[in-house]
């Protein structure tokens, strides 16, 4: 997502007295319904921190992506639901999606009667340019999708490609903003420019922008389908997940995707009947990416005994409440349920066990030296990392922690630092990081996962922005064959003989330690709203980041219509 994308990007920074406090005038206060009437907004909040105003659909660090009102403003051709991630996309802005057997071409129907904001007509030339447009300018093409022909034909659009889409067909319909181009092909340089007067198709528009409450108001008129209950989104970016769980346990906010410690004691029990917890687990994972040009983590050896010392119930039980992402105990890394079927038969029942004594005989093995309490590696020099996370997110920064006294148990001494989200984010993108826990991009198949960790073709150089994975400049030319052949794959066996390498390079290089699976969660208010997805009807997620947000949104009622 993007994720987290599949976990929101948050940007850094405290707010000025360190959140917003719960008060009566506070603007996400939702008092019509508090008084009997019928309630006119929806309170949304994040732990982001201070956030700048910018409303570029593309950027993954805007505010609009941070706090997820893009995709109330921008749409795309069609709605993936992610806790379902087999099922096939809701058709959207395109009413009709058909892809090629091969899956290297897609032939979409543009939906009549679609307009933007500013009145005029979305049309297949709006579509083919904003697809020309993330073909040729790489920092908009996030997924690195390998566009050849796009073309138009009345109300037909045809997109070919140099390879199969059968694991990204999801993210080229779903998760790619469409954008008018009559306002586009001015903009001198859409990878920077903040689109301060942002044109969607969606049906709010933006009312204002301002730490307190950024505002959008749902369209007068113009508007493909019936237009929302939900007259206005109020999003707030809260100091971190503290401030943003004490807004949701005092009604300032209804909905957010946020970490909430103790959550059925400090959330749910302030009002069992409306306050809510869904946390739909999907096919994305987060651990403790390596950064694999740093010596002497270069050594996979060193690297797999890191993986055999980490306690990954206790993160799971102290870092994460018990709940929000949940334990990884496959070695492949697969999260259990939605992983299972994708389990090679070489790893099949094999699973992490902390083991201190084997991972002390791996490295003596491998000529380091524990000398007392320092591991000496093979040049006998003290081994040393720096771990990194924002400082807001406290189920990371306690996770580095627990990390950091497991690897003592190696002799390998660890620095935690807390930079702000946006330092952070530059330089996990750039390499410029020792170990960091973060998320995998998430899919319909457990390719999102492995080519986030291990892609050769998402690597970037040392110092070069890397945006969609390969963070930790992990080389392998085995596992990038191996994941094309995965995509390029026509039959299931074809898949499943390219997963199974896939799996070994992941268990035996061990280019990212895997911590805890993904989910698409939220908790959520039903004072003044019903109609929130759930266990028994998730037909989106509950993210409010997510492209899917939308859905959720349109099919929200008055609690008390």
């Amino acid at each position: 997502m993007q994720r987290r994308k599949l976990f929101a990007v948050a940007l850094a920074g405290v707010l000025a007295g360190g959140g917003l406090a719960a008060c009566s005038d506070s603007p996400n206060a939702n008092n019509n319904a508090n008084n009997a009437k019928q309630a006119e907004f929806l309170s949304i909040g994040m732990p982001n921190g201070t956030v700048t105003e910018n409303n570029n659909p593309f950027i993954g660090t805007s505010a609009g992506a941070s706090l997820g009102y893009r995709w109330m403003i921008y749409e795309p051709l069609g709605q993936w639901n992610n806790t379902k991630p087999a099922d096939p996309l809701t058709p959207w802005l395109a009413s009709e999606i058909k892809w090629s057997a091969d899956y290297k071409t897609v032939d979409l129907t543009i939906r009549d009667g679609a307009t933007w904001s500013d009145g005029k007509p979305l049309t297949a030339e709006d579509v083919v340019y904003t697809y020309n447009l993330v073909k040729s300018n790489e920092a908009l093409n996030i997924f690195a999708i390998p566009f050849d022909a796009i073309t138009s034909e009345g109300n037909k659009v045809k997109i070919t490609f140099k390879s199969s889409q059968f694991t990204t067909q999801h993210k080229v319909i779903g998760q790619i903003p469409i954008v008018p181009k009559h306002v586009w092909e001015k903009i001198a340089d859409p990878a920077t420019d903040p689109i301060k007067q942002p044109v969607g198709s969606g049906p709010y528009v933006l009312k204002s922008f301002s730490q307190q409450a950024t505002i959008l108001s749902v369209r007068e008129s113009g508007y493909w389908q019936p237009l929302p209950k939900v007259k206005e989104l109020r999003y707030t970016s809260y100091a971190d997940n503290n401030a943003m769980s004490t807004a949701l346990a005092t009604g300032q906010a209804e909905w957010s995707f946020v970490f909430i410690p103790n959550y059925q004691q400090t959330f749910v029990a302030k009002d069992p009947e409306h306050y809510k917890v869904w946390a739909p687990g999907v096919l994305g994972i987060h651990g403790l990416y390596i950064n694999t040009t740093q010596k002497p983590f270069d050594d996979p050896a060193l690297r797999r005994a890191m993986n055999m010392v980490i306690n990954r119930n206790d993160i799971f039980v102290q870092a994460e409440a018990g709940y929000f992402h949940p334990e990884i105990k496959s070695v492949t890394g697969l999260p259990e349920g939605a992983g299972d079927a994708y389990i090679a038969d070489e790893f099949k029942g094999k699973t992490f066990s902390v083991d201190v004594e084997g991972a002390k005989k791996l490295l003596t093995e491998s000529g380091y030296k524990l000398e007392g309490t320092t591991l000496k590696d093979k040049a006998g020099k003290a081994v040393s990392i720096k771990l990194s996370d924002p400082a807001p997110w406290s189920d990371y920064q306690t996770t580095l922690e627990i990390i950091k006294s497991n690897l003592a148990e190696i002799g390998i001494e660890a620095v935690v630092e807390k930079p702000n989200q946006n330092v952070w984010d530059a330089n996990v993108q750039k390499g410029d990081f020792g170990g960091t826990m973060r998320w995998t991009n998430g899919g319909s198949t457990p390719f999102d996962i492995y080519q986030t960790v291990m892609d050769g073709d998402l690597m970037k150089p040392i110092g070069t922005a890397a945006q969609q994975g390969n963070f930790g400049r992990f080389q392998s030319p085995e596992a990038t064959a191996a994941l094309k052949a995965y995509s390029n794959a026509t039959d299931e066996t074809a898949r499943k003989a390219a997963l199974a390498t896939i799996q070994k390079i992941f268990v035996e290089q061990a280019p990212m330690l895997p911590v805890g699976s993904d989910n698409v969660g939220g908790a959520y208010s039903t004072k003044n709203w019903v109609g929130w997805p759930s266990d028994a009807d998730s037909y989106a997620p509950m993210q409010p980041t997510q492209a899917g947000a939308l859905t959720v949104v349109l099919k929200l009622q008055p609690a008390n219509s």
